[in-house]
């Protein structure tokens, strides 16, 4: 049985895991990526029922977390085993819950279906659980074993741990940059920097985030509509959401339009003009209230990323273009950067695409690890993800 490729894990000196454990666990990552950007405010969690066989486990049920955040993973993955799973083992990316909230605990269903075993990747940080389904089903007699893949199960579920533990989303910047390194030029049209294969890319990575962010400034120059428009993913456009600390935004933009078909947000300071909030309510726009930064320049972005944390967002990404970029990286609210850098010189003075407080995120932080550019068409695509 081939299993998935996955994220490289470090492990201590003498380490070991089964392989079926281990093989197991990459499927169950593998599943929990498909409900990304699909299942906040819960995380996107993978689930698969097996036993051991001559060559390797024998699949009996799979699950993830389904849209909107339910059902969870684990009893789809039982019901699809049905009678089977007794005396199975249950490999799960993320600890079961033990609590009851709009569904019955995942501990619960997991005793009743009989399953013997538990291979669970972490501990649910979510003070609700925090362990408990893993004491509950030990206390029923089930063997748990905590701890394989650890750290790629961590990574998948960052946007949540972070909601859950510093009570904000994981932010992923996005920037388009010319080959000698500018967004845009000082004057003129916009610049057309990437192409088709770049597009879909960026496409599909809204597709796997719960909001995409922007600044006002790109609205007034763009007039984007920010939706994924991938063939079948179309359901799967996240929230847009607009920084616009005086509403600016116009009731006639296209993301302001479209409202009522995909959700807008519009995070504005405290003082910002109640007739302008009415107009963009009229028109389906939701308008989220924060303080303005100390300096009263802009908004508190602290505040703003907690306010959509309320709001049960686990996972941002910033289209916002360099200046937003910048700020969120002096902010220290830089968890991960996608550069896609066109074939193109601009040959001329610009905009740079990444600002000096993101330069030293990406070029010198240890956190930060950098992944190895990628053709995508004429163009490259290069990740940055911090590591905790």
């Amino acid at each position: 049985m081939t299993a998935p490729a996955g994220r490289p894990r470090a492990r201590s000196p003498g380490e070991a895991f089964p392989p079926d454990d281990v093989a197991t666990m990459r499927i169950a990552l593998a599943l929990a990526r498909r409900g990304l950007g699909n299942t906040w405010p819960n995380p996107a969690v993978g689930a698969v029922v097996w036993t051991p066989g001559p060559d390797g486990p024998v699949i009996l049920g799979r699950g993830w977390t389904q849209p909107g955040g339910r059902p969870h993973a684990e009893p789809v993955a039982l019901a699809q085993a049905g009678a089977a799973a007794r005396g199975a083992t249950l490999s799960v990316t993320l600890e079961p819950c033990s609590h009851f909230g709009k569904t019955a605990p995942c501990s619960h269903a997991i005793l009743d279906a009989g399953i013997a075993r538990v291979v669970s990747a972490i501990e649910d940080p979510d003070p609700r659980v925090n362990g408990r389904g893993h004491i509950m089903m030990r206390a029923h007699g089930v063997t748990v074993s905590v701890g394989v893949l650890a750290s790629e199960a961590r990574w998948a579920n960052r946007g949540f741990i972070k909601r859950i533990v510093e009570g904000r989303p994981m932010v992923t910047l996005k920037l388009a940059r010319t080959a000698d390194g500018y967004a845009a030029a000082c004057a003129g049209p916009r610049l057309m920097i990437t192409g088709p294969e770049a597009a879909a890319r960026v496409h599909l990575m809204r597709a796997q985030h719960d909001v995409v962010l922007v600044g006002v400034g790109t609205v007034l120059a763009d007039d984007p509509l920010l939706t994924c428009r991938l063939p079948g993913l179309e359901h799967r456009s996240p929230v847009r959401v607009v920084l616009d600390t005086t509403l600016r935004t116009p009731p006639g933009a296209r993301i302001v339009a479209t409202a009522r078909e995909v959700p807008t947000w519009i995070v504005a300071a405290l003082d910002a003009p109640g007739a302008a909030e009415t107009a963009l309510a009229q028109a389906g726009a939701v308008v989220i209230r924060v303080p303005r930064a100390p300096d009263g320049a802009g908004l508190d972005l602290l505040a703003a990323l907690a306010a959509l944390s309320a709001r049960g967002v686990t996972r941002a990404f910033c289209e916002g273009g360099p200046r937003l970029a910048e700020s969120l990286a002096l902010a220290g609210q830089v968890d991960a950067v996608e550069i896609l850098t066109g074939p193109d010189r601009l040959g001329r003075p610009g905009l740079p695409s990444i600002g000096p407080a993101l330069a030293q995120i990406i070029e010198r932080d240890p956190q930060m690890e950098r992944g190895e550019a990628v053709p995508l068409g004429r163009d490259a695509w290069r990740s940055y993800a911090r590591r905790r």
